[in-house]
């Protein structure tokens, strides 16, 4: 059985019909995908549960509030994980929520 999953990560230009590409092994294949705002995350996170995927993580930009937003957004038909980061080095040491929030 293949792990169908998904990285976002967010930066000012993201825009996830441009900014997006695949990996897939035997096991695994992972979607990784770009988007400027928290709202952009949520439709992409809904949309790509709606094409099979089960797992989703969020890049260490996203805040507590942007991972709620995201988790909400799925439902439970995916499991949402998060990479940790108090002040995002691409976001220029700031949290998503300070951003989005």
């Amino acid at each position: 059985m293949t792990l169908k999953a998904a990285f976002i990560f967010l930066t000012p230009e993201g825009n996830a019909e441009i900014h997006r590409s695949e990996v897939v092994t035997e096991s695994v294949s992972v979607v990784t995908c770009a988007v400027n705002n928290y709202e952009a995350a949520c439709r992409l996170a809904a949309s790509l549960t709606e094409q099979g995927i089960t797992a989703i993580e969020l890049c260490g930009g996203f805040g507590t509030e942007g991972v709620a937003a995201v988790k909400r957004a799925v439902s439970d038909k995916a499991v949402v994980g998060v990479v940790r980061f108090d002040c995002h080095p691409g976001l220029q040491y700031r949290s998503g929520d300070v951003l989005f929030g």
